[in-house]
């Protein structure tokens, strides 16, 4: 086993950032390679393009490592990636002048509670289809705001706390949010169905 397998095995993400602000360089790769994945799953479902996302990712972590001092322990320091994340995808949608499109696909295990036809019936199962592509046009018409909520609670399914530690808020307030962002996305999923069906 090679000592980053046993360093991603048995070190804390806190062990590794007080080696990192040391400056040992190899307990930052374990960080990278430890979170990459969630960092470029979370990047993605927000702008919806590989290119984007690799590149945002990368950008995510070079941030990281320029402000490492900055981080404090009192958060868990995937809370903190994502903050960082969350920042840098508004600042690049912002800076090309339009709303990044958000068309999820494959969420309907965490859009359950939007999607929860499992029909046999072909009528059914043709509606639920209508439905789900309903809900993926309404994401991509939320307020970069409300998506990344949605995104975080339903498609992510991270827990409030975490969610009110990269939004920097309360967790009744991140819940508020969430209820807010699904009211918005139940609305326009039933403008986009004509009010066909009941939610």
């Amino acid at each position: 086993m090679q000592v980053a397998d046993k360093a991603v095995g048995y070190e804390t993400d806190a062990d590794l950032v007080v080696r990192a602000r040391g400056g040992d360089f190899s307990a930052y790769e374990v960080l990278f390679e430890r979170h990459r994945a969630l960092v470029y799953r979370f990047v993605y479902q927000m702008c919806r393009k590989q290119d984007d996302s690799e590149d945002l990712t990368q950008e995510v972590f070079v941030r990281a490592l320029r402000n490492l001092d900055r981080y404090r322990d009192q958060a868990k320091f995937t809370t903190w990636l994502l903050r960082i994340a969350s920042n840098l995808v508004a600042d690049r949608a912002r800076s090309q002048n339009r709303r990044s499109v958000l068309e999820i696909e494959q969420a309907s295990d965490g859009l359950a509670w939007m999607t929860r036809s499992k029909a046999t019936d072909p009528v059914e199962n043709l509606e639920h289809e209508r439905l789900q592509e309903a809900v993926e046009r309404a994401l991509a018409q939320l307020k970069p705001q409300q998506r990344e909520i949605i995104v975080m609670r339903d498609v992510q399914e991270l827990p409030y706390q975490d969610i009110a530690d990269v939004l920097g808020c309360t967790v009744g307030g991140a819940k508020l949010r969430a209820l807010r962002a699904r009211k918005a996305l139940r609305d326009l999923t039933l403008a986009l169905m004509g009010g066909e069906i009941k939610l």
